[in-house]
């Protein structure tokens, strides 16, 4: 209660006592409590108790002196001004409502007035003493004693100690304690108590694939803590006889520090290349469920933890040193067997069965040195060789206290870490919880995009904390004895109880809870629950295997899983379950309140499958349809409620496509199940199209499936209610089977047979709803009608002569075949649709149609025109049309005005790595004189670049007018853009896919691999150590567009080569430095004469480069608001597809011309591409 009048904070005695706190923190006093009457109240006390006062995030916590005043009370406490003024609160009795500041805002208390009502009754009540109300009792878990008493097992030795349980009884502590000194020979204090394993008994072995090289490891370099630290360790391992020096390995490790949390130094070794050569021993090792089931109930626990117990096994003298790693003293390799490798595990625990083969299921349970932790689940102290924990839980197995408030303590998470950091804390628990991955879906979403502490994470997050407050206490399984299983479906997880029962109440045993994945959450609602039954089976298989398994349920599951037709998976589950022993039986009473919570979620109506009973005045109807070349089949399968089965075959005799044959069983289903009298139909049909189309899930746009489409829909309107689903083929097998003996050719008195289809009365006729180019041919063979105009009547009369009438329909003479029946314009647009991309069409091209259609016997006047239009607009003839090769526009010559104002720039790479990691090579070339500057990285950074860009063309050749590269991002970043822009220099980027526009460097980067491949032949790593004497041959070679060397380009005289001193040349022979000084002098004054020489060939050159290009070209001009279809490249090609994706994606709108012939896209949702494309890479689109 809050009472404003009140000076004090009380907290009544019942409600002290039922709270079970220590007697140390009721602190005496001896000032009495005055009433508002006066009345004088002694308090028994004073205790200090933390109080959270509002909802999250608004919440307040303070620490409050309660003044425990034993009196009778219809409250349990009293909350007055001391805590209301620390609170800053301000109350309102009208409104029954508490309000105060907090660091997220204003907090709210709310009243209940309900509850204020009850105190206020229970206090006028005839004199009842302590009417507090009773606080709900936390359920108060089982810990291990953590008391321990130190145990001297040798008189005189005061180190030679152990511990055991300080509270066992003294009879079993006395025996206890004698029994451990008479066997005190099997500890170890020390590595000198250590004798180690006989080799005979076990030795561990490194299986090493002799296919693989060894690998030796370059040395690390520590700091000099961490050195010091590896110089002691290899001190004791060599004290210890566990490691001896080695000479020429060839296996070669490094060593790792890790620093503990003491603050000192473990040193580990790096086996990561070693077990990677060593295949998996896979020796099974102990499953920790099982090991925990086989401790409970048992009134002592002793754990054992072997000193150094990995250290006791020799390593096979062969492969000790393989184990080889390497420090700053020198190489080691071990003798023993060491922690970190692959197979150690194994070796361990098979020596474990060898030592303890007697004792194993008996009275001991033998546990790896981690699975020892994990059960116990607390931090072992080192020098414990054996610890007894007395009364071990006998009532069952309960979840590990520390792990439940390492989670009962954590406040929401703030990032993706945290979050995490509280999944695995719960999966620690998982078996202790009810459908855990139902309660933690809010949390798994937050992983799967950016970070987002939601509300419903937020009440996911308290409610958790509420479930474990009082986790379940499992029973452990008892041998012979049937075990029940619960499952739970839900729509992104499936979930089991396992129980058992005892005295007539149900105990669980084990709880599973498994996320549905991709398709899996897309399996009907009976599947996942035959799934939910294979997953328990699978997490469970040693219960199924040991117990006789009875599956509670109310769903015919087992008889779906038998089904002959049932699906394919069903059928590989109900094979897999069969090994079990599983009994199936309808859901009972629940006799337990956490099995009553699973249930009732798993009774929610939308986790639970729907039942195969229908209801009384409902029908289901299967239906199919198939067709072949010259007809179709339709089959129906009729359910009544009462269970009658109606089964219908109908031959379709008219050729038909499956979609139409799919329609036309909807609509005879629909016919027969009106003619029957039903008024609420189930129908389910295997189509999807079909489907979609009738639910509204897809658009009707060809023409007679519209038609069809409202045929059916003005069908539905006669019923009452109609419900259509789409079914796997594999549910469909009765009416697949009818449709496809109606289709064939089988002469069938039982088959019924359909001479047209149900559109037939709107096509057999167009000529009287619709005018055609046909209509007044007919009229004129018919009737002699003829136009008023002369000179069209006459026209009439000749046209006519080539056309006659068979049977009520119109054919034109022909020259290939006898008769070509004439089409109108939506008969021919269905002949078109159907020999293109029907069951037989090959997407052929326009002339290849045409063809098809006469020798189909098809003709009207436009079926030229009609044709190349309807192959032109076709849409997987678009997207799988071939590449075009011929270039869409004319070459456009790129020139520099004058030297080093154009360079360009490209990376060349990844090549064989050299020194220093080196593995690129990035390149520039100015675009007048030819020159190449070239630098080697071992990584692309902007930085790189950058450094690049400075010192070999800015700092030596000045500062150029454009850089001209692609669109890497080592080039196209704000970094190197701001760099240029403070330079005054304009970047130029060509369009993606397309590096004809960086020309002049792609033929370097040509010129200079072919280079390197042939100098260095076998030794590819040392390229970069001969990149300076290719950079130099490259310069002194004459340029084929200039006709001169780019040394002379930009020197203004000839370099001089080796092959010069090593045979003299007249200039070398005749040396004068006073000459050789003015010829210099005069080369540079004519070098303006032999650059002008140059360009001038250079411009002819490339005007002979343009006219044979332009000779192939092919104008292809795209205008703004035009569709294209961009080239798929390997960077957009979706690699399962392989050879059969398609060569262009799309389509994309243009919506600006960066120049001729390179273009700004976006997609159809209105998102601009970053980059230009080439028209080189676009074609246009036709919708």
């Amino acid at each position: 209660m809050v009472d404003n009048g009140s000076s004090a904070d009380i907290l009544y005695l019942p409600a002290y006592q039922q709270m079970r706190l220590d007697k140390d923190k009721l602190r005496p006093m001896d000032a009495p409590l005055v009433g508002f009457t006066g009345d004088k109240v002694c308090p028994v006390g004073i205790v200090t108790l933390p109080i959270t006062v509002g909802t999250h995030p608004k919440t307040v916590s303070k620490t409050v002196d309660f003044l425990v005043v034993n009196c009778p009370s219809a409250y349990n406490a009293i909350i007055g001004r001391p805590t209301l003024n620390r609170l800053r609160a301000v109350t309102s009795t009208y409104h029954l409502l508490l309000k105060f500041p907090t660091e997220h805002g204003i907090g709210e208390v709310r009243g209940d007035q309900i509850a204020a009502r009850e105190c206020y009754l229970a206090s006028l009540g005839p004199g009842g003493q302590n009417q507090t109300m009773s606080i709900e009792e936390q359920k108060i878990l089982v810990k291990p004693s953590g008391e321990l008493d130190n145990i001297e097992l040798e008189d005189g030795r005061p180190e030679r100690t152990t511990k055991i349980g300080a509270h066992l009884p003294p009879e079993m502590k006395e025996s206890l304690v004698q029994f451990l000194k008479d066997n005190k020979d099997v500890f170890a204090w020390s590595h000198e108590d250590m004798p180690g394993i006989n080799p005979s008994i076990i030795s561990h072995k490194l299986n090493v694939d002799p296919s693989l090289r060894p690998v030796k490891q370059k040395r690390r370099v520590f700091a000099p803590e961490r050195n010091n630290a590896i110089m002691e360790e290899v001190d004791k391992l060599l004290a210890a006889n566990f490691i001896r020096e080695v000479f020429y390995p060839d296996w070669l490790a490094n060593v790792v520090m890790v620093k503990k949390s003491t603050g000192k130094w473990r040193m580990c070794v790096d086996f990561t290349d070693l077990n990677k050569a060593c295949p998996k021993d896979s020796f099974p090792l102990p499953r920790i469920d099982q090991l925990v089931d086989s401790t409970a109930g048992h009134k002592l626990l002793t754990f054992m933890d072997a000193f150094s117990g990995y250290n006791q096994i020799v390593m096979d003298e062969s492969d000790q040193e393989k184990t080889s790693f390497i420090t700053s003293r020198g190489l080691f390799c071990y003798k023993v067997m060491p922690f970190g490798l692959k197979n150690a595990g194994a070796t361990y625990q098979r020596l474990m069965n060898r030592m303890f083969h007697d004792q194993i299921g008996q009275e001991r349970r033998s546990l790896r040195r981690r699975h020892v932790s994990k059960v116990q689940g607390g931090r072992r102290s080192p020098g414990r060789p054996q610890r007894d924990f007395p009364n071990a839980p006998q009532r069952g197995i309960e979840a590990n206290p520390d792990k439940i408030k390492a989670i009962l303590e954590m406040q929401p998470p703030k990032n993706t870490k945290e979050v995490q950091r509280l999944t695995g804390r719960i999966a620690a628990l998982n078996r202790f919880m009810s459908r855990s991955t139902d309660k933690c879906l809010p949390f798994f979403k937050t992983l799967k995009k950016a970070f987002e502490w939601t509300d419903e994470c937020q009440q996911a997050f308290e409610e958790l904390k509420k479930y474990l407050t009082e986790p379940p206490l499992l029973s452990p399984s008892k041998q012979g004895e049937e075990l029940y299983l619960y499952l739970a479906v839900s729509p992104t997880a499936v979930s089991s109880a396992l129980i058992r029962e005892e005295a007539r109440r149900q105990l669980p045993v084990y709880y599973t809870s498994r996320a549905l994945r991709g398709a899996e959450e897309r399996y009907p609602p009976m599947e996942k629950l035959a799934f939910a039954l294979v997953t328990a089976a699978r997490k469970l298989r040693p219960y199924f295997q040991a117990h006789t398994i009875v599956l509670l349920t109310n769903h015919p599951l087992r008889k779906a899983m038998n089904k002959p037709d049932a699906a394919g998976r069903l059928i590989q589950w109900s094979i897999e379950l069969s090994e079990f022993d599983i009994d199936y039986r309808p859901r009972t009473a629940i006799k337990a309140q956490a099995l009553a919570d699973f249930i009732a979620e798993f009774t929610s109506k939308d986790d639970e499958p729907t039942e195969d009973v229908e209801q009384a005045s409902k029908w289901t109807v299967n239906i199919d349809g198939s067709s072949t070349k010259d007809s179709g089949g339709v089959g129906i399968v009729l359910r009544s409620p009462e269970g009658d089965i109606i089964k219908q075959a109908i031959r379709l005799q008219y050729p038909t496509t499956n979609n139409e044959a799919e329609y036309e069983a909807l609509l005879l289903g629909l016919k027969t199940a009106k003619i029957l009298g039903a008024t609420e139909l189930d129908v389910r049909s295997d189509s999807q199209l079909v489907v979609g189309q009738v639910n509204g899930d897809y658009e009707a746009k060809e023409g007679r499936m519209q038609q069809y489409l409202q045929l059916v829909r003005h069908q539905i309107s006669q019923f009452r209610e109609v419900r259509l689903c789409r079914v796997p083929r594999e549910q469909n097998t009765e009416a697949d089977q009818l449709a496809k003996s109606a289709s064939s050719s089988t002469v069938d008195d039982k088959i019924k047979t359909v001479q047209q289809s149900s559109l037939q009365t709107t096509e057999v006729n167009p000529i009287h709803t619709e005018i055609s180019w046909m209509t007044p041919i007919i009229s004129y063979l018919q009737g002699g009608t003829l136009p008023d105009d002369r000179h069209e009547a006459r026209r009439l009369k000749v046209r006519a002569s080539r056309f006659l009438m068979l049977q009520g329909t119109l054919y034109k003479r022909g020259f290939s075949l006898p008769y070509l029946r004439c089409l109108a314009p939506d008969e021919a647009n269905y002949v078109m649709r159907e020999i293109h991309e029907g069951v037989c069409g090959d997407h052929s091209g326009a002339r290849a149609l045409q063809r098809k259609i006469v020798r189909a016997g098809y003709y009207w006047p436009s079926m030229k025109a009609d044709t190349y239009q309807f192959v032109q607009r076709c849409d997987k003839c678009q997207r799988f049309a071939n590449l075009l090769h011929s270039p869409p526009m004319e070459l456009v010559p790129m020139t520099a005005p004058w030297p080093f104002a154009q360079w360009g720039l490209d990376i060349m790479g990844p090549l064989p790595i050299g020194r220093r990691q080196l593995k690129f090579l990035v390149v520039a070339i100015d675009y007048f004189t030819k020159w190449v500057e070239a630098e080697p990285l071992a990584t692309i950074t902007e930085r790189n670049i950058q450094n690049f860009v400075w010192k070999a063309v800015i700092c030596r050749f000045g500062i150029p007018r454009v850089l001209v590269s692609d669109n890497g991002k080592q080039f196209d970043n704000p970094r190197f853009r701001q760099f240029s822009q403070e330079l005054g220099i304009h970047n130029h980027y060509s369009s993606p896919g397309h590096p004809q526009a960086n020309g002049q460097v792609e033929v370097t980067n040509r010129s200079l691999l072919k280079l390197i491949k042939t100098r260095l032949e076998g030794a590819k790593g040392l390229w970069p150590e001969e990149l300076p004497s290719i950079l130099w041959a490259y310069r002194t070679t004459v340029r084929i567009p200039t006709g001169e060397t780019p040394f002379r380009m930009t020197f203004g005289s000839e370099a001089v080569v080796p092959v010069e001193i090593g045979l003299t040349t007249f200039r070398t022979s005749a040396y004068d430095g006073q000459e050789n000084e003015e010829q210099l002098r005069l080369n540079l004054d004519l070098i303006d004469e032999v650059r002008e020489t140059a360009e001038a060939r250079m411009k002819r050159y490339q005007e002979k480069m343009a006219r044979h290009y332009n000779s192939r070209v092919k104008p292809r001009q795209l205008s703004i608001g035009d569709l294209v279809l961009r080239k798929v490249t390997l960077a957009t090609r979706n690699p399962s597809e392989g050879k059969l994706g398609p060569n262009w994606e799309g389509p994309y709108k243009v919506i600006e011309v960066r120049r001729p012939g390179t273009y700004h896209l976006e997609d159809m949702n209105g998102r601009r591409l970053p980059h230009p494309w080439n028209a080189e890479h676009l074609r246009r689109y036709y919708p």
